[in-house]
């Protein structure tokens, strides 16, 4: 055992994936609990949350290589739970201490092992439950990211693609908080989650430049473009200037229009996120939970790009 733990058993479940391909590649896996080695530390994981990198770099091999990481790897990133063992000159983190974080291609998983001084791991603010820090991180990191690209204020005007997704959700809620007016393209059956964030709502597809010009006939002074470019396209036609126009998806964004992703955020955008969660300020929708027996089933769902917020994977009960 490691200088420091708790009884952690003696196997640990994860999600293992040893060629590209969809869900059908991955599989649930035992191995023996992971022990730390000096200066690392393990996570006794409570949630792990999905995004769309996550079944993209499960079908790409050049987006995995990317990413630095390669098959035999496990699947997802962002995890919240508890430290329950700590190796070696470990100091900065003891047994007990509840954590989230991010753990590319790893977070599926009933443990998870991390260097202590990793950037990606944090320590979760009370008021804060392990299901929202466990959804948080790429998608925090996002939002936060671009609302800082877009350099909102009351005097703006923003169109938001996708406005009830994962990003869109918690972006909405921080453009909201700038004073800006905010539209949010999402489907009819996510009009009223939209405008629940605080956004207006508006139909996405080939009619919503009009739709657009007709909610604001002033125009529109900024957009985020959550999915590919065709919103990004959009707020173009209707005047914005590309400098203010940010895409997070696309492979080939308009020319002068920003690509910006989690990378991008501001070191302590995580924490800030969560400090306003604590304090009511802003909300983490989770629109569905399943068991890790079950993570084919969430992945399956989370494709599909309809969900209302974030999806979850319980390995504890929370």
């Amino acid at each position: 055992m490691s200088p420091a733990s708790t009884t952690a058993g003696t196997t640990s479940r994860f999600v293992a994936q040893d060629e590209h391909g969809g869900t059908d590649r991955l599989r649930l896996a035992i191995r023996p609990v992971p022990e730390p080695g000096p200066g690392r530390v393990r996570v006794r994981v409570a949630v792990a949350g999905l995004n769309p990198v996550d079944w993209q770099i499960a079908a790409s091999p050049a987006l995995a290589a990317a990413f630095g990481v390669a098959v035999p790897m496990g699947f997802g990133n962002d995890f919240a739970g508890v430290i329950d063992a700590v190796g070696d000159g470990v100091s900065r983190w003891a047994v007990g201490d509840r954590v989230f974080g991010g753990a590319r291609v790893a977070a599926l998983a009933d443990h998870v092992v991390l260097a202590d001084v990793d950037p990606r791991l944090h320590r979760t603010p009370d008021g804060v439950d392990d299901r929202t820090a466990g959804v948080i991180d790429i998608a925090g990191r996002t939002a936060s990211a671009v609302v800082d690209a877009l350099t909102l204020t009351r005097d703006d005007t923003v169109l938001i693609s996708a406005a009830a997704g994962g990003v869109g959700s918690l972006l909405v809620q921080l453009a909201v908080r700038t004073g800006a007016r905010v539209i949010g393209t999402g489907s009819p059956a996510s009009a009223a989650v939209i405008a629940g964030l605080g956004a207006e709502p508006v139909g996405y597809g080939s009619g919503l430049a009009d739709e657009v010009g007709r909610l604001a006939p002033a125009g529109i002074t900024a957009a985020a473009d959550l999915f590919d470019a065709r919103t990004a396209e959009v707020a173009l036609q209707l005047g914005v200037p590309p400098r203010r126009v940010v895409t997070i998806e696309s492979d080939a964004p308009p020319p002068g229009t920003r690509a910006v992703n989690g990378s991008d955020a501001r070191p302590g955008a995580l924490l800030e996120l969560l400090e306003l969660v604590a304090a009511g300020h802003l909300r983490v929708p989770v629109a569905a939970t399943f068991p890790l027996e079950r993570f084919a089933e969430a992945i399956e769902l989370q494709r599909r790009r309809h969900t209302h917020g974030k999806l979850a994977v319980e390995l504890l009960p929370t």
